[in-house]
């Protein structure tokens, strides 16, 4: 079975050459699809302004130079870890994390080099199309702590020096950086986290447990944190990008944030194997990437594409190089062989 696998991804990866090629040529002409690609791809994702974003930056176009339609359907979880897990599905590219789709490759498609991004963890890059990298960080309304806020995880979970209830993940499969973050504020070194000592991390969060403040889906952060439920949040770093383009003052503490790359997944039961190899490649072009990283200062996964950003967009993103050294980073290795006993542990947990 493993050689009929590799047999077909080489097929597949001669193929995608071709096609990416013939659709640079077309895109290089007067809109005429070029590239013979026709039909649909169903892209399962979370909906919402970030899907929005894909829209204008990349779907629109696409359709206009291929002639395929990307088709945005709300993501559902019985559909895609099915999917991922080897069954058929209606899905083409779906939302998908590092961990997942570490621990399931052997039902993804590898892309062709040529359409990977070089931002990505280098064990990623063959798995992700469309993808792009989100900070996890602590933030909040500015005016909160005007003589200035927490500045690493210790400080977060210092509720005298910086009172006021936490805004934190109660969803089971969106325990983030939930563990890495109680053992950072518990003196664990970064380089020290993995393997995680779920015991230990769980035992630091109960420090702290009465003054969190859960919520079930993350823009839920937004109007906890304007109406004054919760003075801290640590969420996914959009939800702050969404509360600035709103007029809200927010800081985001960049100090021991975690950038985590994130992407879509391309399974084997995918049913146009060319047309999602050619958005690949689309998705992959810098100025594109540029354009939907200036709307959703979401990080890119190519690194040409800072050549294309204004600085004041640069500085914002969570794998800006002016934040390298401030950044942490996921085992996604790890994460991704332990990810079943790490949406265990953290549902039990939650469930007190």
């Amino acid at each position: 079975m493993a050689s009929i696998i590799r047999m077909r991804r080489a097929t597949m990866a001669g193929t995608a050459l071709v096609v990416v090629t013939a659709l640079a040529a077309g895109c290089a002409g007067s809109g005429d699809p070029a590239s013979g690609l026709s039909g649909e791809i169903i892209w399962a994702d979370f909906g919402g302004p970030t899907n929005e974003s894909r829209q204008a930056a990349y779907f629109d176009d696409f359709q206009d130079e291929t002639g395929v339609e990307v088709v945005s359907v709300p993501i559902e979880d019985a559909i895609y870890m099915g999917m991922l897990s080897g069954d058929e599905g209606e899905y083409d590219v779906f939302q998908s994390s590092a961990a997942e789709t570490l621990s399931h490759v052997e039902n993804l498609v590898e892309l062709p080099e040529n359409v990977r991004g070089d931002l990505l963890p280098e064990e990623l890059r063959p798995y992700f199309v469309g993808g792009f990298v989100f900070g996890i960080a602590q933030g909040w309304l500015t005016d909160t702590f005007p003589d200035g806020g927490p500045q690493t995880w210790a400080d977060f979970f210092d509720t005298e020096a910086y009172p006021g209830t936490r805004a934190w993940p109660g969803a089971p499969g969106s325990f983030d950086a939930s563990y890495e973050i109680a053992l950072l504020a518990d003196g664990v070194a970064p380089e020290d986290l993995y393997p995680l000592d779920i015991e230990r991390a769980e035992a630091k969060l109960d420090t702290i447990r009465d003054d969190l403040v859960f919520y079930q889906a993350y823009p839920e952060v937004q109007q906890l944190l304007v109406s004054g439920s919760a003075a801290i949040a640590v969420t996914v770093t959009g939800q702050y990008t969404a509360l600035m383009n709103a007029g809200e003052d927010v800081t985001i503490q960049w100090n021991q944030a975690f950038a985590v790359p994130s992407g879509f997944a391309f399974p084997s039961a995918s049913s146009d194997r060319d047309a999602v190899i050619a958005l690949a490649g689309w998705m992959n072009d810098p100025e594109r990437q540029a354009s939907f990283t200036e709307r959703t200062l979401y990080g890119p996964v190519n690194s040409e594409v800072f050549d294309h950003l204004p600085d004041d967009v640069a500085e914002n993103l969570v794998n800006s190089p002016e934040h390298e050294d401030q950044m942490l980073r996921w085992d996604d290795q790890w994460r991704g062989e332990n990810y079943e006993d790490l949406l265990t542990a953290y549902t039990a947990w939650l469930a007190g």
